[in-house]
């Protein structure tokens, strides 16, 4: 039996090459930490954590790699953006097609007298720039969006959105975990104030490794969510002010800081737009062969517009039988439900029952994408 990984929209496989090797190294050959020792792998670390800094600020044009933070995951990241940044009394703005990585957070601030607002996005999972002003209060701070969604793949508009965010005088705060590694980003002309990503989607690297890149106007004025050691100001038991140590205390993953070194280094190598395009080739060879198939609902867009490659199905009340027959008779791994998105799913009228979600790699070849379309027609009896 073929065995086709299709869930690169939750974690991509396989990761880029050099990712492991750059592991092992470190693990093998370094295994020091960073900020902590005055010797000669110490310093080798922290070459390639700064290093990895600048990769990432060269992949979003951004040019203040002390402003580049490390984190776990996306998650935490807006976790720190969005406790970082709000205040009691304080309003944001939302898509109503966020993941619960921003609205949980937001939903657990109501007991400290912050609110806001959720901007209803198009049944194909698109916002309208121009409704945006019509949500906004006077003590509105902040709109916090997905760039591309984890459901339907709909990439928003950001430069519109950061044009109406910049009239309206709030911040920018923007979630890149589906989009960086695919989308070209860009800080400034997004006019972001903040831009969350994670190692272990398209940008090919391991789990455990994320962040956010912030401007210093917005990293000046947030609070910080974690304290604690960062190896430096080691005589003071207050967190230092200056970047990236403000919000970096504790030992950071290091070996997952190598690995993503290499991704990053992969993808700046091949090039964004050229991975783009293979897996717009064959996401578009994939609507539409699914585009023939009647019992298929295709949710969002069903052409290459304005999307990434993550595509979801809706089978009506037998999306969990049909992930688990791909699965199991045919070795196609896909994911089946809410993805952690509920919000998405109402807007693109897909909750409760949810759908079942493809995801596809550059390193898909066009006969995988045939064998999970026949794969399909056989489990509807075609």
């Amino acid at each position: 039996m073929n065995k086709i990984y299709m869930d690169n929209g939750a974690t991509s496989y396989p990761k880029a090459p050099g990712v492991v090797e750059s592991m092992v190294n470190y693990l093998t050959n370094v295994g020091t930490n960073v900020g902590r020792g005055s010797y000669e792998t110490a310093y080798e670390a922290e070459d390639i954590v700064y290093e990895t800094r600048e990769l990432i600020c060269e992949l979003m044009n951004f040019d203040i790699p002390e402003n580049c933070i490390f984190t776990k995951n996306v998650t935490e990241s807006m976790n720190v953006l969005i406790k970082g940044i709000l205040s009691s009394g304080d309003h944001a703005l939302v898509s109503s097609m966020e993941h619960n990585a921003v609205m949980r957070p937001l939903n657990s601030l109501g007991k400290n007298n912050i609110s806001f607002s959720k901007i209803s996005c198009s049944k194909t999972g698109y916002l309208d720039a121009e409704n945006i002003s019509g949500h906004a209060k006077k003590n509105t701070k902040a709109l916090f969006i997905s760039h591309a969604s984890n459901v339907s793949g709909s990439i928003q508009n950001l430069e519109k959105i950061g044009a109406v965010c910049k009239d309206l005088g709030i911040y920018l705060i923007i979630d890149a975990a589906q989009s960086a590694g695919f989308c070209d980003i860009d800080f400034y002309r997004f006019n972001a104030s903040a831009i969350a990503f994670t190692g272990h989607k398209s940008l090919l690297g391991p789990q455990g490794t994320g962040g956010f890149i912030v401007s210093n106007i917005l990293a000046d004025k947030m609070s910080t969510l974690i304290e604690g050691g960062t190896g430096s100001l080691s005589d003071t038991e207050f967190q230092p002010e200056y970047m990236p140590d403000k919000f970096e205390a504790g030992t950071p993953n290091i070996p997952g800081l190598y690995g993503l070194n290499a991704s990053l280094k992969y993808i700046l190598m091949k090039k964004v737009k050229t991975i783009r395009e293979k897996e717009l080739e064959l996401t578009e060879l994939f609507l539409n062969e699914l585009n023939e198939i009647d019992q298929i609902k295709i949710i969002g867009r069903n052409d290459t517009l304005n999307r990434t490659p993550v595509i979801s199905l809706d089978f009506g009340l037998n999306n969990a039988e049909i992930s688990y027959k791909l699965d199991k008779e045919y070795g196609i791994m896909t994911r089946v439900g809410l993805h952690c998105a509920p919000s998405a799913h109402k807007t693109l009228h897909t909750f409760p029952n949810g759908t079942v979600r493809f995801g596809i790699s550059q390193f898909h070849s066009e006969e995988d994408i045939r064998y999970v379309v026949n794969s399909l027609k056989k489990i509807l009896n075609m």
